[in-house]
């Protein structure tokens, strides 16, 4: 009897021997094991489950030959597996095996020598598996590593805690950081704002699955100093544990693709499709009013929807010195533009002030207020809720009639380079509705 086999034989007598077969038979993997002789010394459940052949009927044979292989091939498959005897490391073979039914099946072998006590070759052991099934094992692990390596979308795996385990590489570049810098880190640490909705939508996956469709997540990311608003076309996986017998969460995995430059331009098209649309209806509507300055009214009540909160006219009253002709209510109720009750009485601008900006420059003025809006928008003659102003002179015929302000209040953002186009065609149309009721 040979050194792995007289080993075999004694570990039946001993208590672990229990042990060691639970343990065989418990693997997710076929196992048979060779002793130096190519003599069948074990023979696990899985191995039977795969071929039909029981531990009864395969330990104690030499080879595969008439009964799990063909003739042709027994001498060649068992040689090539005892060739693992001399040599070093596992050694990968796939061959031909019979099922007990006389069906044929191709499997995937990983064979390494065994070493007797005095580290002489004892006999080998081989573990296999279906090729199918090794093949979709192989599959799962390079799609897993060709998405933390190649992906052209970001990938995050999240533990049951919200906090990352792994980032790829596409991932921690739109984060802007590195990828063992988020590992453990809450969101919100990089997210200034959006953290919040990630978080609720992950929880949301934990509790309830993976969702049916994609959701796009708006959030500010803190770099360095600077802050960045990105739009995230995300989706969500929820990752349970195959080896539980009920699904355990193992987290969530998030796939993500940046999407702010099509979400911006798409905004952008429906905005402006939405404000020239404004301005053709109001030019039908001014077109209707037999009085000049109801045209002009009317022009300012279409352009404010969707643009700014308040708008005013100010007209020259004398050098430098303008008075309020026009006007939203300053107060609560919104309402349309209509002329101010009591007005010609100079308005007490500040040198400084940016409708008069505008005025001596012929041109627009933006500006914003900074964290005290009531004190600026009082000390500029504005409604309260004021927090920032586009300024744009009225011209006419090579004249400037006054100065048209529109303001938005602090909940909205500040006016930018596209809005003083838009704000600036209302000023032709209102100006040119000011110099006929102007004229004689």
């Amino acid at each position: 009897m040979s050194a792995f086999t007289e080993a075999t034989s004694d570990a039946v007598s001993v208590p672990g021997a229990d042990l060691l077969a639970a343990l065989l038979d418990g693997m997710d993997a076929a196992l048979c094991a060779f002793d130096a002789d190519g003599t069948i010394t074990h023979w696990n459940r899985e191995a039977e489950r795969i071929l039909g052949w029981s531990a009864a009927e395969a330990v104690g044979r030499r080879g595969f030959e008439g009964w799990a292989a063909r003739s042709a091939d027994a001498e060649e498959t068992l040689g090539r597996l005892m060739r693992a005897m001399k040599g070093t490391g596992r050694q990968v073979h796939e061959f031909v095996l019979l099922r007990k039914d006389g069906g044929r099946v191709l499997v995937r072998s990983q064979a390494a020598g065994v070493r007797g006590a005095d580290g002489s070759p004892a006999g080998v052991y081989c573990a296999f598996s279906e090729v199918h099934v090794q093949l979709d094992l192989e599959r799962s692990v390079a799609l897993s590593e060709a998405l933390f390596d190649d992906a052209s979308w970001g990938v995050v795996l999240v533990d049951a805690d919200l906090r990352p385990a792994m980032v790829n590489a596409h991932a921690a570049r739109a984060f802007g950081t590195g990828r063992t810098a988020l590992l453990g880190r809450p969101l919100g640490d990089v997210v200034v704002h959006g953290a919040e909705e990630l978080e609720a939508a992950l929880q949301h996956v934990l509790a309830e699955g993976t969702p049916p469709a994609p959701a796009e997540v708006w959030v500010t990311l803190r770099t360095g100093t600077e802050e960045r608003r990105r739009c995230w076309r995300s989706g969500f996986l929820l990752l349970s544990s195959p080896m539980a017998e009920e699904p355990v969460p193992l987290g969530v995995a998030w796939l993500f693709q940046d999407v702010t430059e099509e979400r911006v331009a798409a905004r952008e098209a429906d905005r402006l499709r939405f404000r020239w649309s404004q301005l053709h209806r109001a030019g039908a509507a001014a077109a209707e009013c037999e009085d000049p300055a109801e045209a002009a009214t009317v022009l300012l009540d279409f352009a404010l929807a969707g643009f700014a909160d308040h708008a005013l006219v100010d007209r020259p009253a004398g050098e430098r010195r303008l008075t309020r002709t026009l006007a939203t209510p300053a107060g609560a109720a919104p309402g349309p533009s209509s002329p101010v009750v009591g007005g010609g009485i100079p308005l007490r601008y500040g040198p400084r002030h940016p409708a008069l900006q505008a005025w001596d420059r012929v041109g627009t003025v933006r500006a914003s207020a900074g964290r005290t809006a009531e004190v600026w928008a009082e000390a500029h003659q504005w409604p309260g809720d004021a927090a920032h102003a586009l300024c744009v002179v009225l011209r006419s015929r090579g004249r400037t009639l006054g100065v048209l302000t529109f303001l938005r209040a602090a909940c909205r953002a500040s006016f930018e380079r596209e809005d003083v186009v838009y704000a600036e065609a209302v000023a032709s149309r209102v100006a040119a509705c000011l110099d006929l009721g102007d004229a004689p």
